[in-house]
């Protein structure tokens, strides 16, 4: 079984604005509202692809009770806990205004809860797969995620960690087996400029050295670089379409690269469907559906590899 767990979930309220003023009272064309956070966005792609999860991670509130409606009408198995003060976040997006977005705090978490979570993934078994995804509400330590994989390193558990650096550094140690930077995230990480897919590499190969097994930087439109845990280089130009939503592609790109890995147990093909399935969701208003993933795999250009 893969589970995701998404400390922050939200719930994301998308609009469209013509000619947006701040200062001004501005009026939507369009708007959507959605259930968002990083992991959830893995489950609800991996649930599209056929591959059933369970979504973990802390609600709270009236929108946390919106967020876990959403999740479930999709058909998605939940066990989230309920955090008895605030209130799930929501997310404000503006999608015509250079990609603005306002996006709210979340509850406050405290131990008592993150207990409650330490015992729902204390039952995990041997070949279970952890995505651990997003950031966290302000007074967790960044040390959250290396925490859980410490505590569950001698169960034969699969680790997969899409965080940025304060979050990802300590899950190091403990060899993930996935980690998902984008080209700024992997430039922060490393405090470096980063132009194209050959440096990039090289810095996917410096975070395998840190321990990850895999490593998988996705850069926008330039498309991805993938450093295996066989210690092969593979470099993948991104799929020709119109890019219309950013938001939950990388998401999208970590469950299409389980989705094929589990299916196949090859990187190869776990990294083009992994590309195909982010570029899937870049391409749509939605996040992929199966035959979105599919109709992009099957004219995905050719991986270049090396050693």
């Amino acid at each position: 079984m893969i589970y995701t767990v998404t400390f922050n979930p939200s719930l994301d309220y998308t609009v469209s604005v013509n000619g947006f003023s701040a200062g001004k009272t501005n009026r939507t064309y369009s708007e959507r509202l959605f259930p968002g956070g990083k992991g959830i966005n893995v489950s609800i792609v991996l649930h599209n692809l056929g591959i059933e999860t369970t979504a973990l991670g802390f609600i709270a509130g009236f929108t946390g009770e919106q967020i876990e409606r959403e999740v479930q009408n999709m058909g998605l198995f939940t066990d989230f806990i309920h955090i008895k003060e605030g209130f799930s976040r929501i997310n404000v997006k503006i999608k015509n205004c250079e990609g603005t977005e306002i996006n709210g705090i979340g509850p406050v978490i405290r131990q008592a809860a993150v207990e409650k979570l330490y015992g729902k993934l204390d039952k995990l078994q041997a070949g279970d797969i952890l995505v651990l995804a997003g950031s966290v509400p302000a007074g967790l330590p960044s040390s959250i995620y290396g925490n859980i994989l410490q505590r569950l390193q001698k169960k034969g558990i699969l680790f997969v960690v899409d965080a940025a650096k304060d979050l990802l550094l300590p899950t190091l140690p403990y060899r993930p087996f996935l980690v998902k930077p984008n080209l700024q995230e992997l430039q922060e990480l490393f405090c470096v400029t980063l132009k194209t897919k050959r440096e990039a590499a090289i810095y996917a190969g410096k975070l395998r050295e840190k321990g990850a097994q895999n490593v998988l930087a996705s850069m926008g439109g330039q498309g991805a670089v993938l450093a295996d845990a066989t210690g092969r280089m593979h470099f993948l130009n991104a799929p020709k379409g119109m890019a219309v939503n950013a938001v939950g592609a990388g998401d999208s790109m970590v469950a299409g690269f389980l989705a094929g890995w589990t299916g196949a147990k090859d990187y190869a093909h776990a990294f083009r469907m992994g590309v195909s399935t982010g570029s899937a969701s870049a391409f749509s208003e939605r996040l992929a559906t199966k035959e979105e993933a599919e109709r992009l795999l099957a004219v995905c250009p050719s991986i270049e590899s090396t050693l």
